[in-house]
């Protein structure tokens, strides 16, 4: 078991273990359905042009008087499932799912090699995340997601501190290029031989350099082939790098074609590109969400994503507190217990918005 503090005190404010175990799916929060509500329809849905010839699918699902919410997918461009809807108490809260620009159901996908992603970037997320609340007539609300999820989810908050009231973040990451560099190269060192075929796709003068943005470049060809084989390595890759967590499944590799295609051409835009933030720019900017209530959950064995960033963030964020997973990896484990009662915890410590 790992205790969890509250930032700043040392005090342990509780402890979580448990022998569940599951893979991941969706948009990688497939948890044992224990740790979910019921499956639940939407009440409302649509799809809201934001813009640049972009419209983004978004639904609510809950109580229309519910604590509002929205739940921030991975990736990026591994859209909402039907799951990420039942994280969220239908009777206490009001959640907005969405599809991030380019995959999922929003439309155009990202999969066309002819697909113009310039105006795909972290600033445009923020800006419909923005959009969306406004066209909900949301005040203010709980921001939740996980991995990529949570980079946007920080960003959104430190750009719109006033719009957020609370925070629940699973798998944290920052965006920093040294994250994107101990995925894309340093897990080479504890997978030589995969790694050696992820990286022999690429031109032998561009392996040294950034790998993210070498495999965007495939992924942007006009040759289908080349681009769907691309898709292919770098889903390998990703379930590679992530395969130490006890019981870990598969995910990404064993996906259609069609949606890897999306995803991988997503992640490596958004990675080629250093999120499109200023290295370092989530953690320097902390003071901005301080007084934000926020938990933060991490797998122990996320060895694809260290520990040291959800620590060093909840070490500058004094209302957050730390919670480490002992069963999990980058998901899976007792994570989605985790995840869930931390949301539903959330509820009892805001006023209504």
């Amino acid at each position: 078991m790992r205790e969890f503090h509250e930032a700043g005190t040392g005090r342990p404010l509780g402890f979580c273990a448990s022998p569940a175990r599951v893979g991941r799916g969706g948009d990688h929060f497939a948890w044992k359905d224990r740790c979910l509500y019921p499956s639940i329809e939407p009440y409302d849905s649509g799809h809201l042009d934001v813009g640049d010839g972009h419209a983004v699918y978004w639904e609510v699902v809950g109580s229309p008087d519910g604590l509002p919410a929205i739940w921030l997918h991975g990736g990026p461009g591994s859209p909402a499932s039907p799951n990420s809807r039942r994280n969220f108490d239908p009777a206490r809260y009001r959640a907005v799912i969405f599809d991030q620009r380019g995959c999922g159901r929003s439309r155009p996908l990202a999969s066309d090699a002819g697909a113009d992603l310039s105006a795909n970037t972290t600033g445009y997320l923020v800006a419909d995340m923005e959009c969306l609340r406004s066209h909900l007539g949301i005040d203010r609300w709980v921001v939740a997601g996980g991995s990529w999820g949570v980079t946007l989810a920080l960003v959104y908050a430190q750009r719109h501190p006033e719009r957020v009231l609370g925070m629940v973040l699973a798998a944290v990451t920052s965006g920093r290029w040294r994250e994107t560099q101990w995925i894309t190269r340093d897990m080479g060192r504890v997978f030589p031989r995969q790694w050696d075929r992820f990286v022999e796709l690429l031109p032998q003068a561009e392996r040294g350099g950034d790998l993210a943005a070498a495999y965007a470049r495939l992924l942007a060809s006009p040759d289908q082939a080349v681009r769907e084989e691309a898709a292919r390595r770098w889903c390998e890759w990703e379930d590679t790098h992530m395969s130490l967590a006890p019981g870990y499944e598969p995910h990404l590799s064993v996906r259609e074609l069609s949606w890897q295609v999306v995803f991988a051409r997503l992640v490596t835009h958004y990675w080629g590109h250093g999120c499109f933030l200023a290295d370092n720019e989530v953690l320097a900017n902390m003071a901005r969400i301080a007084h934000i209530p926020a938990t933060l959950i991490h797998g122990l064995h996320d060895v694809s994503g260290p520990l040291d960033t959800a620590w060093e963030l909840h070490k500058a964020w004094p209302a957050s507190r730390l919670v480490v997973v002992d069963d999990a990896g980058h998901f899976g484990g007792s994570m989605g217990e985790q995840f869930t009662s931390a949301i539903d915890a959330m509820v009892g410590q805001l006023p209504p918005a």
